[in-house]
């Protein structure tokens, strides 16, 4: 037997990029969006807690900032050895955003090694045991991207998930490009999501942006994915009431009532 039969596969790492460049101009603040505080702590705070968890503890966690990115660093001091961070001084969309992480993984054999959660930095409501569920479902299946789902009965706002007519995953629309019929579907992507690197970075650089928006959307990633042959997993693993955008200061009063509804402390994180 040969020396490549014999050798075992290398284990897989994970790391995480989280997006956190945003404005929020509905925030009617001067602060980036992820600086407003849910129950005294800054939004970011409890995803990157989310991402570090016992079960999780991705590493390294990169946050892409860009709006105020120096109040954004300086509240993560004293720096966590794990914790780095990327710039995306043009707000040119969510797959722009996460190429800007891309000298973080520019070794090859890292790349072929590592998974890499993708989360907003907006969401404090994320739950530890739902990116466990993701991260089990991705390494189980050797999925090249592995998103969660959640059903809503008012999906406004959030891009739809597509199927297949088999009832397998085809494709994200956001809503702004949707049609009529798309608008109707209730299942919708809460941005939970989870590549191989390779594959990942690989086609970041393919993305267009001939959409309403004319952004560069990570969720075209997993199309072009489809259409390479690669596996894409989806897991309905998001309880509806974990899944509430922050635009203004009335859904941020929201969540923070659920946080505390949660009896949830500084400590104990998300």
């Amino acid at each position: 037997m040969s020396t490549e039969q014999n050798q075992t596969p290398a284990p897989r790492t994970l790391s995480a990029v989280v997006l956190a460049a945003g404005k929020g101009t509905r925030m009617h603040s001067d602060l980036p969006k992820v600086m407003h505080e849910a129950c005294g702590r800054p939004l970011v705070h409890w995803v990157v807690d989310a991402l570090h968890a016992p079960g999780i503890e991705s590493s390294p966690v990169v946050l892409v900032v860009g709006f105020g990115r120096e109040l954004v660093e300086d509240s993560f001091q004293p720096k966590p050895d794990w914790l780095r961070f990327a710039i995306q001084e043009e707000q040119l969309g969510t797959g722009h955003a996460i190429d800007m992480a891309r000298p973080f993984f520019e070794d090859a054999a890292r790349r072929e090694t590592t998974d890499v959660m993708v989360l907003c930095g907006d969401g404090p409501l994320i739950r530890r045991e739902t990116l466990e569920q993701l991260h089990r479902r991705h390494v189980e299946t050797g999925a090249a991207a592995t998103l969660a789902t959640a059903i809503l009965d008012d999906a406004s706002g959030y891009g739809r998930i597509q199927r297949s007519s088999d009832g397998s995953f085809d494709r994200i629309v956001e809503q702004k490009d949707a049609t009529p019929e798309q608008l109707e579907l209730k299942e919708v992507n809460p941005s939970y999501y989870i590549f191989r690197a390779d594959a990942l970075f690989d086609r970041l650089g393919r993305l267009g942006n001939k959409n309403a928006s004319g952004e560069y959307y990570i969720t075209d990633v997993f199309e072009l994915m489809k259409s390479d042959g690669l596996r894409v997993e989806v897991v309905d693993a998001v309880p509806s009431e974990d899944v509430l955008s922050i635009n203004t200061l009335e859904q941020l009063s929201e969540v923070e009532a659920i946080l505390a509804a949660r009896g949830v402390t500084h400590e104990e994180g998300a």
